[in-house]
Parts: C-alpha cells; sequence; structure tokens
C-alpha cells in the first residue's frame, strides 16, 4: 500500500493511547492533568469518538514517551528502513522491546556501511549462538 495513502483507524489510535496510558500506570484523570487536556476529552479520543490536532497528538506522544507514527499506525521508524510492528511487540513483550530500543540506541547515528558491516557480523554470530 502507498504510504500517503494510508487512512487512520481512530479507534486504533486510542486503543494504543489508552494502552500505552496504562502501561504507565496513569489514571485517564491523571493523564488528562498531565497533559493539560479534559479526562473527557481523553476518553473521546481513547474510544476513537474524536480527532485531535497535530499539537495534540505530539503532546501524548511526547507524555507517553512514543512516536507519533506508533499512535498513528501502530509502528515506528526507528531508522532508515528498520520498523517495528506492534506485531513485534505482542510476541516479545517489554523485556525484548527494552532491549531492542537499546540496540537501536547504540546504532542511532551509524552509517549506511556501518549498518551493513553491523547487519553481516550478526548474521556470521546468530547461528552459533542459538543453537
Amino acid at each position: 500500500m502507498d504510504e500517503t495513502k494510508k487512512t487512520l483507524n481512530y479507534k486504533d489510535v486510542g486503543l494504543r493511547i489508552r494502552l500505552e496510558r496504562e502501561k504507565l500506570g496513569l489514571s485517564r484523570e491523571k493523564f488528562a492533568e498531565i497533559t493539560g487536556l479534559s479526562s473527557f476529552y481523553i476518553g473521546q479520543l481513547e474510544r476513537g469518538d474524536r480527532k485531535m490536532s497535530v499539537d495534540t497528538l505530539v503532546n501524548i506522544s511526547n507524555v507517553l514517551n512514543v512516536s507519533v507514527d506508533y499512535l498513528l499506525y501502530g509502528y515506528t521508524y526507528y531508522m532508515e528502513n528498520i520498523c517495528i510492528s506492534e506485531a513485534f511487540d505482542d510476541i516479545y513483550k517489554e523485556s525484548i522491546d527494552d532491549e531492542l530500543k537499546e540496540l537501536l540506541n547504540v546504532l542511532k547515528g551509524s552509517s549506511k556501511e556501518q549498518l551493513s558491516l553491523i547487519k553481516d557480523v550478526c548474521k556470521l554470530i546468530l547461528p552459533s549462538i542459538r543453537k
């Protein structure tokens, strides 16, 4: 599917907001207080009943410490050609997610050549450590 023709599913966006809020242990009221939005409005967003402005979306993503891409589409591009999806998150849960985020932070700023070399080294090492 062409990236520019994706349509938003506001119920999914709201569900991701709610799940991330709950992961942080925040009640709707506390989350509303932190974001400067009303609890009623947060509820509408989480149910997918209302759309939000870009400013509100960025505010929510910052408070939840997730990317706008993740809230909108369920995945995040951490760097060129690397996509982390919800399906991956469902399989490996938070412990692997934390390790992956740390690995991506280590790789951040690497050149294409460096990433290619690292990928080749991983391909060589992984089979022997997976035994």
